[in-house]
């Protein structure tokens, strides 16, 4: 990280446009990507007159979204038969087709916090596409919360100048408490789940019933 910041720090602002634009895109693709901590290090070269505020912001949010919507793009084009082949250990197509129903119906709000999940933003732009989610909306939607969470980080950025680091910090241990945060929530989501199909001798939403709702 300091590496890429020194290098960072003696480039012209448009190679410094092009860095932000480009980290931000690949963040989406290639998780865990310290993608928010170079945005707040490109606020606070604003604030130091090395860049503009307006054009951070758009290339921060620009690059972020067309991330976002290139994994939705291979989760609609690929992720079937990804996960019907089971090729992601531990996860049985059952819940495949439960998480695809339960993101049908709340995705669009997930998307809309997306990018203060940190740590999952890669899998949730995959499940948008596996989900076959509406791509205008989808884009839309995550082209807002990008926006939103990228000005928040290039103010801070140019409030803090070269004490940047300090908002660095912050964003880290942000990311743990959320990404501790989701694993149980989605351990007890399993747990209740688990429970209640031991209750009824059978597993919920098993295909055969799907099969019957189709119906």
């Amino acid at each position: 990280m300091e590496d890429l910041v020194a290098t960072l720090s003696g480039l012209s602002p448009a190679w410094i446009y092009v860095a932000v634009f480009a980290i931000s895109y690949i963040e989406n693709l290639f998780p865990p990507f310290p993608s928010d901590v170079i945005v707040v290090f490109a606020g606070s070269l604003v604030a130091l007159g090395q860049g503009n505020a307006i054009l951070t912001v758009v290339l921060a949010t620009t690059g972020s979204t067309l991330g976002f919507m290139s994994m939705y793009w291979l989760g609609d084009q690929f992720g079937d038969r990804i996960l019907e082949k089971e090729r992601i250990p531990f996860i049985s197509l059952d819940l495949v087709h439960k998480v695809q129903k339960w993101f049908k119906r709340y995705g669009y709000w997930v998307v809309v916090g997306n990018r203060f999940l940190a740590g999952t933003r890669a899998v949730i732009s995959f499940c948008t596409g596996v989900s076959e989610m509406n791509i205008t909306v989808t884009t839309l939607l995550s082209a807002g919360s990008a926006l939103l969470w990228n000005s928040i980080l290039i103010y801070l950025g140019y409030l803090v100048g070269d004490n940047w680091r300090v908002i660095g910090d912050y964003l880290a241990t942000y990311s743990k408490i959320v990404s501790i945060v989701i694993a149980v929530v989605i351990l007890l989501w399993a747990a209740v789940k688990w429970i209640r199909s031991r209750r009824n001798g059978n597993p919920a939403d098993s295909p055969s019933d799907e099969a019957g709702e189709k119906s």
